[in-house]
């Protein structure tokens, strides 16, 4: 194994080398090239370590870069050049790693401007709406929240801004039509087709049901949380919205905002760590209806509050 092991570090090294070779005969041009990419890496690695209040890791991964500096500039025959690329490498990638979720999150919220003008095409979320109808959708998701609670209706809807994945909306069935309590309780009806899967929407109107989302791969929730809730915290991971669960076993109410969950009970019998009482609800709903929805859809709210 150990033998294996030297192979594959000979190999990499013999890669990394070749790459960087690759410039030699460039003069300045081959060290702005290493000294942009190498800056571009460590730029990069602590820009996530920062975003994700990673202070301490941070400076764990300077302190770590530094050593290596500092033993190639004196005992160059231990930590030579290309040694030290390695060295530089290596060290992202494991903080890389680490944080590999947040960077799934990055790239996924860089599609958000296309997807945002595919998803207005399809459903029709720019036209202009009253403070009336506003507190009709938020009165009509509360509802049917409340309806599925007491009779134990299994349900996860998420609350969009146009920055849901392409493929997670694709996974499921289009419906692009307004929100309702009727039509949000029919879709979750036991054994109905699209009961399993999320229900997304956008605005005033709900785009898709039946939808496929990604489930977190952390071990640190209780145990108790099942697809449902790991499906609402991983579609939070890796997308700025909002999640709302409703327990099928318990008819606990969930609230899930970047990870977070924030849980209710109408039944005080049931003891929970973190409640979600109404006003929690109702301050979810209406803090994603008039704050956090795309410019184009805050405007149908102006003048009427």
């Amino acid at each position: 194994m150990t033998t294996g092991l030297l192979a594959s570090w000979s190999e990499i090294q013999k890669g990394t080398t070749a790459f960087f070779e690759s410039f030699k005969g460039w003069g300045i041009v081959e060290v702005l090239v290493e000294i942009f990419m190498i800056f571009f890496l460590i730029f990069f690695v602590s820009k996530i370590l920062r975003d994700n209040d990673a202070t301490k890791l941070m400076i764990v991964y300077w302190v770590a870069l530094g050593l290596g500096g500092v033993l190639h500039l004196i005992a160059t025959d231990i930590m030579s050049k290309d040694i030290f690329f390695i060295y530089i490498l290596l060290v992202s990638a494991i903080m890389l790693i680490m944080f590999s979720t947040e960077i799934k999150k990055i790239f996924w919220d860089v599609q958000k401007t296309k997807q945002t003008a595919s998803e207005r095409a399809a459903g029709g979320n720019t036209e202009i709406r009253t403070q009336a109808d506003t507190e009709r959708c938020i009165e009509a998701i509360h509802r049917a929240l409340q309806d599925m609670s007491k009779n134990k209706v299994g349900a996860l809807i998420v609350l969009s801004k146009g920055n849901v994945p392409r493929n997670v909306l694709q996974s499921g069935t289009a419906i692009d039509a307004e929100v309702s309590s009727q039509l949000i309780g029919g879709v979750f009806f036991p054994n109905s087709p699209l009961h399993d899967g999320a229900m997304i929407i956008k605005g005033y109107k709900i785009q898709a049901a039946g939808c496929f989302l990604p489930l977190t791969q952390k071990m640190s929730y209780p145990k108790e949380f099942g697809s449902r809730h790991r499906a609402a915290i991983g579609i939070t991971e890796v997308s700025n919205v909002i999640a709302i669960v409703v327990s099928e076993e318990t008819g606990i109410i969930s609230i899930v905002k970047q990870g977070k969950v924030t849980r209710y009970s109408d039944d005080d019998n049931i003891k929970v760590t973190r409640y979600a009482d109404y006003d929690n609800i109702m301050d979810a709903l209406r803090d994603y209806y008039l704050n956090e929805l795309p410019s184009t859809d805050k405007k149908r709210n102006g003048g009427n509050r």
